[in-house]
C-alpha cells in the first residue's frame, strides 16, 4: 500500500521511539548500551520498510499494520520489531509472529492468513522476514561450488505452517532448485532424514517450526546435505555475505507458484497415498514415500529380534500411552509403534477431548496450554507441568482405571524431535519423585539416556559375550547433560566427547572424530588447551578415553534438553548419514521407539525403569547415583522485549559475582561450600553482546563446583540462550549408595520440597534475582 502522509507517520515515528527508549533508559528498564544500540537501529529500520516499494508487492497490507501501530502510540511494540533483525542462532531463526494473542488468532483464522495486517517487523517472524531469509540462503547456494540445487522443506503444526512452508518453497523454486515438499504436518527427524535419503539428495532442509515453543513462536530450522545443521564456518557466510544483505527486491521476480514449477523440479514427500485435502498442483505422480523409508530405517535398531511375537505371546505385553502436544508425532509414533510390534489395542493417544485439550489434534495455538498474557505456557514434553496435562488428559479419555494400567507414557514436542517420558513410581518412593506422593514421575532425559546406553550395551554383551569393537566406540554428550553416561561409557570402554550445548556441537564433534581428530581434542580441559587459550574450543568442551585406540564409532548422541540420535561410524560421504547411524540431528520418535523397547524388555523381566535405574545404574559402584535439576529461567518463554535483554545481563552479572566468590573461597549456597568455577565462552554470540569492559557472554556458562568433590561431578550452571531472552540454571549432584540405603540418598539429594537439589536451586535464584515467574 501507498503510505499516505508518510513524511508526518516517519515523523511521528521518530519523536515516538525516541521519547520511549529515553524514559526506558531513565527510569532504569535499558541500559546504556541498550539505549544506543536500538536508538541507532530503530528509526532506520522502520524507515527502509515503510518506504521500500517492493514489500507492497510481496505483502501488500504489511505496511498497514505498522501504521496502525504508529498511530497507537505502542511505541514498546514499535522498538521491539524494530531494534534489530531476528537473531540467526545455531540451527535457523525462531522468534514472535506476534507480541499478542489476537494478533495470532487473526493470522490463524483471517482470510488473509500470513498477509494479515497484524504489527510486523524485521524482530518477528513474518511473511517477510521468512522469504527474505530464503532468498539469502537461495543466493548462498548458487554462489557455491558446486551449486546447491535441491531442498526438502516441511511444517509442523504451527499456526498457518504449511502456508509459510509454500511461501518459502516458491521462493526456492524461483531461484531454480528443486523442491521436495511434505504433504503434510512432519517431524523435523523425518527433514533431517529425507534430506541425505537416495530418493532425494538435497543440498538444504528447512523446517518451519519453533520446537517447544510457545504459540506465539515460529521459526525457520537449516539443515545441511547430511542433515545436520550448517558448520559454524558456512552459517556465518550465509547469513553475513548473503541473509543479511538481502533486500525485498530479491524476491520480488524470484517466486514461482507450484502450479507453474516443471514436473522434474517439484516433488511430495509424504506416505503410501495421495492426500485429499492437499492440492498437489498436477503432479500427483511425484509422490515420494518418506514415511516408510523413515519407519524402516529406525526398525534396524531394535535389539529385540521377535518383538512382535513376544508382544503376541506375553501374558504382559507393554501398555503405552503418547500425547504429541498438538504436534507432529500424531500419526508418526503410534504407526511406528504398532509397525515394530506393540499391539495397537495398547497404544492409546492422548487428547482430553471432554474438555477441548485437543492434544491429538494439529491446532498451533496449544490449546492445552495457557495462552493468557503473561502466562503462556510451552508444549515441552520434558517440563512436569506438561507431563501433568498429558495425565489428566488420559484419565479424562480413559479413566483412572485405564491409567493404572499404563506402563510409560511418551511425550513428543509440535516438530517431534524431543521425547519425554512418564513412568510409574514404586509405591514406597513415591514421596522422593512427587509433591503429592502421584503413582508417576516424567523422568528426566539425563535418566532415560543413560538407561538407553545401559541396555543397548547390555544386549551386545548378551549376544556376542563382550561389546564389539569397544576400542572404536564412543559416545557424544553436551557439558549440561549427566556424567552418570560418562561413567557408565567408560566403564565399558566407551571414549567421551563433552561438547558444548546443542546437536550442532554434537553432529560436529563426532564429524572430526570421524575424521580422525580425537588425538587433538583429547588436551582439551573446560574447553582450553593451549591453543584456545582466551576463548574456549568452538564446539568441544573436553574428551575422556579417546587417544585409546581409534575412536569412529558413534554410540550414542544426547543432550539433557530431551535429544537424542545415534551417528553411527564414519560415512561414505560428507552428504550421507553415519554407517550404521540414525540422523544428524536429535529425533523424538526414535528415542519414543528405543525407550518403548527398554520397557517391554523391563516387564518381561519382572521390573519397570526406576528398577532399572536402581539396580543397575544407582547401586553400580562405577558409577553411582547422579541426581539432576534442570529450570528454565523464566519458566515459559523468554523475558519480553528489549527490556528482557537488561534481565538476562543483570543476572548473568551476579551470576559472575558468585564466580568471583568461588574464586575467593567465599561462596556457600544451601550449606555447600564452592571453592572453584569456571566460565565456558566461545564468543560465538560476541557480534549480538558486544564484550564491555566490565561483561564479556558466557555463552556457554558459569559452572560452580562444590568444595569436597574431588573428582568435580557435582556442580551449579548458568547458561544463558544466545539468541533469546531467557537463561538455564543446572544442578549436578552425587552420592554411592547401598542398597539398604539408597531410597534415603534419593530423598536426600531429590524429595521435591526439602531435597539438597531443590534447596541448592531456590537458593540460587534468590541470589541471582531470578525467582520463578
Amino acid at each position: 500500500m501507498a503510505v499516505e502522509n508518510s513524511g508526518e507517520i516517519l515523523k511521528k515515528a521518530e519523536k515516538g521511539i525516541a521519547n520511549f527508549l529515553k524514559t526506558s533508559r531513565d527510569a532504569g528498564r535499558i541500559d546504556d548500551q541498550l539505549y544506543q544500540i536500538a536508538l541507532n537501529n530503530t528509526f532506520k529500520k522502520l524507515k527502509l520498510w515503510l518506504e521500500d516499494p517492493n514489500i507492497d508487492i510481496i505483502s501488500p497490507l504489511l505496511k498497514k499494520g505498522i501504521i496502525d501501530t504508529i498511530n497507537s502510540g505502542d511505541w514498546e511494540k514499535v522498538v521491539n520489531a524494530f531494534r534489530q533483525n531476528v537473531r540467526f542462532g545455531t540451527g535457523g531463526i525462531r522468534g514472535m509472529m506476534a507480541f499478542d494473542r489476537e494478533s495470532i488468532r487473526r493470522m490463524k483464522d483471517g482470510r488473509d492468513g500470513i498477509g494479515s495486517a497484524v504489527f510486523k517487523g524485521p524482530n518477528t517472524i513474518n511473511d517477510l522476514v521468512m522469504l527474505m531469509t530464503t532468498a539469502g540462503v537461495a543466493q548462498f547456494g548458487r554462489a557455491q561450488k558446486p551449486v546447491l540445487e535441491k531442498v526438502v522443506v516441511g511444517y509442523d503444526s504451527r499456526v498457518r505452517g504449511h502456508d509459510f512452508a509454500r511461501a518459502v518453497a516458491e521462493v526456492f523454486l524461483g531461484y531454480g532448485y528443486t523442491v521436495y515438499f511434505f504433504d503434510a504436518p512432519c517431524p523435523y527427524p523425518e527433514v533431517t532424514f529425507a534430506i541425505p535419503h537416495e530418493d532425494v539428495k538435497a543440498d538444504i532442509g528447512v523446517l518451519i517450526s519453533a520446537s517447544h515453543n510457545d504459540y506465539r513462536y515460529n521459526g525457520y530450522k537449516l539443515s545441511c546435505a547430511n542433515g545436520s545443521q550448517f558448520d559454524p564456518e558456512e552459517r556465518d557466510e550465509m547469513y553475513h555475505d548473503y541473509i543479511q544483505k538481502i533486500e525485498p527486491k530479491d524476491i520480488v521476480g524470484h517466486i514461482c507458484k507450484f502450479k507453474d514449477a516443471g514436473k522434474d523440479k517439484l516433488y511430495f514427500l509424504g506416505g503410501d497415498e495421495l492426500l485429499d485435502d492437499f492440492d498437489y498442483s498436477g503432479k500427483e505422480m511425484n509422490l515420494i514415500n518418506m514415511h516408510r523409508a523413515h519407519r524402516r530405517h529406525m526398525q534396524s535398531f531394535l535389539m529385540t529380534e521377535n518383538l512382535p511375537e513376544q508382544q503376541k505371546k506375553s501374558k504382559n505385553p507393554l501398555n503405552i500411552a503418547f500425547c504429541p502436544f498438538h504436534g507432529a508425532g500424531y500419526k508418526a509414533v503410534p504407526r511406528l509403534l504398532q509397525n515394530v510390534g506393540f499391539l495397537p489395542e495398547n497404544i492409546k493417544s492422548i487428547d482430553g477431548t471432554s474438555e477441548n485439550m485437543g492434544l491429538n489434534e494439529l491446532n498451533g495455538m496449544f490449546p492445552a496450554f495457557c495462552s493468557d498474557p503473561g502466562r503462556e505456557q510451552q508444549p515441552d514434553p520434558g517440563d512436569p507441568r506438561a507431563a501433568r496435562t498429558a495425565v489428566k488428559a488420559f484419565k479424562l479419555d480413559y479413566g483412572e482405571k485405564a491409567f493404572k494400567d499404563v506402563d510409560i507414557l511418551i511425550g513428543t514436542d509440535p516438530d517431534a524431535d524431543r521425547c519425554g517420558i512418564v513412568v510409574k513410581i514404586p509405591e514406597k518412593q513415591r514421596h522422593i519423585y512427587s509433591f503429592n506422593k502421584e503413582d508417576y514421575y516424567l523422568l528426566p532425559a539425563d535418566d532415560m539416556w543413560t538407561l538407553v546406553v545401559w541396555y543397548r550395551l547390555q544386549r551386545e554383551i548378551e549376544r556376542f559375550g563382550k561389546i564389539k569393537d569397544a576400542e572404536k566406540k564412543f559416545i557424544v554428550l553436551s557439558h549440561t547433560t549427566s556424567d552418570s553416561i560418562t561413567r557408565l561409557a567408560l566403564k565399558y570402554g566407551l571414549g567421551v566427547v563433552k561438547t558444548w550445548v546443542g546437536f550442532a556441537a554434537l553432529a560436529a564433534a563426532t564429524r572430526d572424530t570421524w575424521d580422525g581428530k580425537a588425538r587433538e581434542m583429547a588436551g582439551l580441559k573446560n574447553g582450553h588447551d593451549e591453543k584456545y587459550i582466551e576463548l574456549c574450543h568452538p564446539f568441544i568442551c573436553e574428551t575422556y578415553g579417546m587417544t585409546e585406540g581409534k575412536r569412529s564409532i558413534n554410540y550414542a548422541a544426547m543432550e539433557q534438553s530431551n535429544g537424542f540420535s545415534i551417528l553411527g561410524g564414519p560415512p561414505p560421504d560428507g552428504r550421507s548419514l553415519g554407517v550404521g547411524g540414525h540422523v544428524r540431528d536429535k529425533d523424538g520418535t526414535f528415542a519414543a521407539l528405543l525407550v518403548a523397547e527398554i520397557a517391554a524388555w523391563a516387564k518381561e523381566k519382572g521390573t519397570d525403569i526406576i528398577g532399572l535405574l536402581d539396580k543397575d545404574i544407582y547401586l553400580d559402584p562405577d558409577i553411582g547415583l547422579f541426581a539432576t535439576f534442570y529450570e528454565p529461567d523464566p519458566l515459559d518463554g523468554e523475558y519480553p522485549g528489549i527490556e528482557g535483554d537488561r534481565i538476562k545481563k543483570n543476572i548473568l552479572i551476579k551470576a559472575y559475582d558468585l564466580y568471583d566468590q568461588a574464586l575467593g573461597g567465599k561462596l556457600v549456597i544451601a550449606g555447600r561450600k564452592v571453592k572453584a568455577a569456571a566460565v565456558y565462552r566461545t564468543g560465538k554470540y560476541d557480534e549480538i553482546y558486544p564484550p564491555e569492559k566490565d561483561f564479556v557472554f558466557p555463552d556457554e556458562g558459569i559452572r560452580l563446583f562444590f568444595e569436597d568433590d574431588p573428582a568435580r561431578q557435582e556442580h551449579i550452571t548458568i547458561r544463558p540462550s544466545g539468541t533469546g531472552n531467557s537463561l538455564r540454571f543446572h544442578i549436578q549432584l552425587h552420592d554411592f549408595a547401598r542398597a539398604d540405603n539408597l531410597n534415603e540418598a534419593k530423598n536426600r539429594l531429590r524429595n521435591p520440597k526439602d531435597g539438597l537439589g531443590i534447596r541448592i536451586m531456590n537458593e540460587l535464584r534468590e541470589r541471582l534475582d531470578a525467582p520463578r515467574r
